[in-house]
Order: C-alpha cells, then sequence, then structure tokens
C-alpha cells in the first residue's frame, strides 16, 4: 500500500518533526509512506479565497491521480481507530492500493480540494494545528496496520 500525506505547512520544530519521523520508521515496515510538505501561502498579501486557491493548485498537484482520497476536516464522520482500520483494509482488498490524505492550512482548504476527497474524516469537533493533526494521523495509520494485522499495540 502507498500512502501519501499531503500537508499545508512545514514542521518548523524539531519536536514535531521527530514524533512524524518516528512514526514514519514504524509506518515502514507495513506500507510506503510519502509526506509532501506545500508552502502555506500567507494571506495578508492576496486575501483569503486567493491564498486557498493557491495551496489548492499545489495540493491537487501532489495528489496522485488513482489515490483514494481522505480530507481531514473538523465537519466529517469521526473514525474509531478500528473504523480506521476496518477502513484501509476494505480499500486494499478492493484494489486502491494508494490513498492520499490531505492536511489542510490554518484556513482550511478550498472548495476544489473538497471536491476532489472520496471521503472525509475527523478526529473530532477541536481544532488542531496542522504540526499536530500529522503527528496524530501518522500515529492512527500505524495504529490501524497493527490492528489489520492482530499485532499488539498499547491502548
Amino acid at each position: 500500500m502507498r500512502i501519501n500525506i499531503v500537508a499545508v505547512g512545514k514542521l518548523k520544530e524539531r519536536f514535531w518533526a521527530q514524533a512524524c519521523d518516528e512514526y514514519l520508521k514504524r509506518l515502514s515496515a507495513y506500507a510506503e509512506v510519502a509526506v509532501v510538505e506545500i508552502p502555506d501561502v500567507d494571506p495578508s498579501h492576496c486575501g483569503v479565497a486567493q491564498a486557498l486557491d493557491r495551496e489548492a493548485d499545489a495540493i491537487l498537484r501532489a495528489v496522485p491521480s488513482d489515490a483514494f482520497t481522505i480530507l481531514l476536516a473538523i465537519r466529517a464522520k469521526e473514525f474509531s481507530s478500528e473504523q480506521l482500520a476496518a477502513k484501509l483494509d476494505d480499500l486494499a482488498l478492493s484494489g486502491r492500493s494508494t490513498i492520499a490524505f490531505i492536511i489542510g492550512g490554518s484556513h482550511g482548504v478550498a472548495r476544489t480540494v473538497e471536491a476532489r476527497a472520496d471521503m472525509r474524516v475527523s478526529f473530532g469537533p477541536i481544532t488542531l494545528p496542522h504540526n499536530l493533526a500529522r503527528v496524530v494521523l501518522l500515529e492512527q495509520l500505524y495504529r490501524a496496520f497493527k490492528i489489520n494485522r492482530g499485532e499488539p499495540y498499547h491502548k
């Protein structure tokens, strides 16, 4: 399985990068995972709508054309770890071996990105900074693979 994580913004603090690197290392035993960072556009220069459109162009270029695309969004269906694991397993069994997760920036994503998403997933009604959302996503992917393989992982 190939998983692409397309995230707006760079990990500036070392501790975020270290956390992501740890989960990427763990995930390498289960899947090919690539992270593509999309530069965030400062809306003070062009307005929020235009900033989102610029980010959207880069996001959509980074998503493989054959990928089942999952957008992380506050207003979306919440999945338990087990449900996310089951969804990934279902995708693999149905021949969808390329999955892209999109993490938007602080202003969200443009409608064109929303339209490209095959599914939306929420980590709950709270707002997470994109750096933390990336760590949580990587951890949940790792947990999903452990669940699907029947391997132990702390609860």
